[in-house]
């Protein structure tokens, strides 16, 4: 009886400490002044998520969030900004990998993030054009820095299943929320506001994107695509906004890709012009895959490009976060 008393307090004391919310306070008055503090604070590996709540504020880190079942929560979206400047082209000199290339890294799964904003503030910090020594290059061993270069708010890396609601992800440059598994990669945002430039929503794998906003500064394309390790891979978009810079461009790929877009809406000034294959030598195995069910124009004058196209046999209702996902995962029933 002595032994199951104590088995059950500590199980009793794990589950509290799981349960438990880390405060972060950049002014002190938490468990920990940063959140990589906070992060570093926790055990390698959890059954249960653990939640580390921040308390509005600005914080200036880069974060490496390397241990799965973690919950970073803000206090308010608009409030509770994650901010650093960091250049992709320069990160690539002297590394030989993306590990880092973002303000926040994701390398573990089972990760959620919650009311933050999340920034990137290379291209809206930039002064001039810089060239810099780069070992990488094997030409001239020089890279040109410009405000348009990749600028990753959020970037993971040998990463599967994470779930952002209510986040704003900014950069000015492109490939600001970068989620990259093609095999594995399982990715869900609701409520979400991105922007930045060339391709600044770039999923690989599976992705279900609900209720976001999308808003171009710059670049060739909003959304891109790349599917081309399993052929069920996808990405679809519901109820979800576009705007942006005059002569804005929806979305391009070079590698086998499959969109769906179901509702969406767009801004009167953006291109006629349909998501398109840029020219390329990858090989592409399963052909145009581009569907539109229920989009708009503001001001009307639809463009003929999106209209209804679903493949024979599936209808709305059919495309679901479980359809997609195959049941294998079910981010939409987590608290």
């Amino acid at each position: 009886m002595k032994q199951l008393f104590t088995i059950l307090f500590i199980c009793s004391a794990l589950i509290s400490q799981a349960q438990k919310k880390i405060i972060v306070d950049g002014r002190g008055k938490g468990d920990f002044k940063t959140i990589q503090g906070a992060i570093n604070s926790l055990p390698d590996s959890s059954a249960t998520a653990r939640v580390i709540f921040i308390r509005k504020g600005v914080y200036r880190e880069k974060l490496y969030i390397e241990k799965s079942n973690i919950i970073l929560q803000g206090e308010d979206r608009e409030s509770t900004i994650i901010t650093a400047s960091i250049a992709r082209d320069e990160w690539r000199c002297g590394h030989t990998d993306d590990w880092g290339v973002a303000t926040m890294n994701v390398g573990a799964n089972d990760i959620t993030l919650k009311n933050l904003t999340v920034t990137n503030s290379y291209g809206f910090d930039f002064k001039q054009e810089t060239t810099i020594a780069c070992a990488s290059d094997t030409v001239t061993h020089l890279k040109k820095l410009t405000k348009n270069g990749h600028q990753m708010a959020l970037r993971t890396l040998n990463a599967t299943r994470l779930i952002a609601t209510n986040c704003h992800f900014t950069a000015f440059g492109g490939d600001t929320v970068s989620p990259w598994e093609v095999e594995n990669g399982l990715w869900y945002f609701k409520d979400c506001i991105m922007e930045g430039g060339v391709d600044f929503y770039c999923p690989r794998g599976w992705a279900w994107a609900e209720n976001c906003t999308f808003i171009a500064h710059g670049g060739d394309a909003c959304i891109w695509h790349d599917g081309s390790k399993v052929e069920d891979s996808k990405t679809v978009l519901v109820n979800c906004s576009f705007r942006g810079y005059d002569g804005f461009k929806l979305g391009r790929y070079h590698r086998d890709a499959q969109f769906y877009l179901l509702n969406c809406r767009f801004a009167a000034n953006m291109a006629n012009q349909p998501i398109y294959r840029v020219a390329t030598t990858n090989i592409i195995k399963w052909g145009e895959r581009i569907y539109y069910n229920g989009c708009k124009r503001e001001g009307g004058n639809d463009f003929s490009w999106y209209q209804n196209n679903l493949p024979a046999g599936l209808t709305p209702k059919d495309i679901t976060v479980n359809w997609l996902f195959n049941n294998k995962w079910h981010p939409d029933r987590q608290p």
